[in-house]
């Protein structure tokens, strides 16, 4: 296949309005990577004047977060809500053009319910309703009560989740919340999941304060304003790399696949692929806003620290299946009046949990209708994840009619399948961050992020594509 060095960029874009005038002698910036970090970076660049170039090898931006109306049904395929926990994320929000259409979850939606013995129990959301609720056994409760007396773990130590909530709080504290929690989020399983990396904020409580309780009553008493919402839009989550994508314009080219990096004097030569042809582009600085799994093929030559990406490969990313479908109200016994229900592991089901899609949000079924999105898989039984659509169907079925009484067959069934989903953030996941700190600083102008580095949430995402541009603004800044 055949090389073709293409001329000099165009000039760079111009800058929005506000933002500071782009010298045309710069080249413009590099993002590898259309899912939401990339094109939060590259937005974010682009409010900064900084011209850009946004990869994606796929059909289309936004990478896992989409969503799919068929009719009055909407379904996403990926993250079903942002968490606005910061004003850097609503300024983000509304920056967009997005404040006018954000729809906030239903109240509601503060109601989650966990599986014990076999049927849905609340869990209490305040500390008066936990302690007079049959949530945990009073043996728990009281084991609560001394977790602001136990000593904090070595410094040097890094624990599981499993192994640090089991010290701090207990075993059924670990098995009805943790558990599930972790499912919900990770798709993972706690006893492999690194506390420090995968949850640091709950491990700064225990570093900072000594304790999870005095660190949570602190960190609540010097709140200033809201603690956040969870939040989506009248056509789903995808209206955000949406207006993003708009945004940016041509500046971001689809179908075109990342396959080589290396250094080109003060600059950065990115060599890819379109439509079968090999073709190689100068820039000022390269943005790595890819999976890991897709960072990890992409060459860097003349980057000696940077042949370790090549190891990000070795990041467990179980399957996970998400099976979508609709009722008619009348349907289903359960009211249906949450968030919805996660399982924890001793329960013994064939689900991580449910979301209840239209309680969640309005517009998501038709009237007299509910929708309702089951996970399925994950590192707790990645092979049910592989079953075929008939199969993955029947197991949903018989387990929301046992827990949630359905009393017909669905009206619609749709099923998205992610056979390498979320990035687990295992016990000495360390190493993978410090392959990637490796290669930055032996590669000036190379810049890594997403959610091999920075958290998996979406909200993680539209964080490190903030931190991301401002590290590649200061690169062009100096070029």
């Amino acid at each position: 296949m055949n090389t073709l060095l293409l001329p000099p960029p165009p000039s760079p874009v111009a800058a929005p309005p506000g933002g500071a005038p782009a010298p045309t002698s710069r080249r413009a910036v590099a993002v590898l990577g259309g899912g939401i970090t990339g094109l939060c970076a590259a937005w974010q660049l682009r409010q900064r004047g900084v011209p850009v170039v946004v990869f994606e090898s796929g059909a289309h931006a936004g990478g896992v977060l989409a969503s799919v109306r068929e009719g009055p049904w909407l379904r996403e395929t990926g993250p079903n809500t942002l968490f606005e926990n910061s004003p850097e994320i609503a300024a983000f929000v509304a920056g967009l053009g997005l404040g006018p259409r954000r729809l906030e979850a239903a109240p509601a939606a503060r109601r989650r319910f966990i599986v014990r013995s076999g049927r849905l129990v609340p869990l209490p959301d305040t500390p008066p309703r936990f302690f007079a609720s049959r949530f945990l056994s009073w043996r728990a409760k009281l084991g609560l009560l001394g977790e602001p007396f136990r000593p904090p773990a070595p410094a040097d130590r890094e624990e599981s989740v499993a192994e640090f909530v089991t010290r701090r709080l207990g075993p059924e504290f670990l098995d009805y919340i943790v558990n599930p929690f972790v499912a919900g989020v990770y798709a993972g399983d706690p006893a492999q999941l690194s506390v420090r990396h995968a949850f640091p904020k709950l491990a700064a409580l225990e570093r900072e304060h000594g304790s999870l309780i005095r660190g949570a009553l602190r960190r609540r008493s010097s709140r200033t304003g809201p603690s956040g919402a969870l939040i989506s839009f009248p056509d789903g989550l995808a209206e955000l790399p949406a207006a993003l994508a708009r945004g940016l314009g041509e500046s971001l080219r689809l179908h075109h696949r990342v396959t080589r990096v290396r250094p080109a004097g003060a600059e950065w030569r990115v060599g890819f692929e379109i439509h079968g042809l090999a073709l190689e582009e100068n820039f000022s600085a390269v943005i790595c806003a890819l999976p890991p799994d897709a960072l990890a093929r992409v060459r860097f030559e003349g980057v000696p620290a940077a042949d370790g990406l090549a190891g990000l490969r070795e990041i467990p990313q179980p399957p996970v299946a998400s099976v979508f479908l609709g009722f008619r109200r009348e349907d289903v016994a359960h009211p249906l009046d949450g968030f919805g229900m996660l399982t924890p592991a001793v329960a013994g089901r064939q689900i991580l949990g449910t979301l209840f899609s239209s309680t969640l949000f309005p517009g998501r079924a038709p009237e007299g209708h509910v929708a309702l999105t089951t996970f399925v898989g994950g590192a707790r039984q990645p092979d049910l994840a592989r079953q075929d659509d008939a199969t993955l169907n029947a197991i949903v079925l018989r387990e929301l009619d046992a827990l949630l009484g359905i009393r017909s067959c669905p009206v619609i069934a749709r099923i998205q399948r992610w056979p390498r989903a979320i990035p687990q953030y295992t016990v000495g996941y360390q190493r993978f961050k410090d392959l990637c700190a490796a290669a930055e600083a032996g590669a000036p102008g190379l810049h890594i992020g997403g959610t091999a580095r920075d958290g998996v949430s979406l909200s993680n995402c539209i964080t490190s594509g903030r931190r991301l541009a401002e590290a590649a603004a200061r690169t062009w800044a100096g070029a």
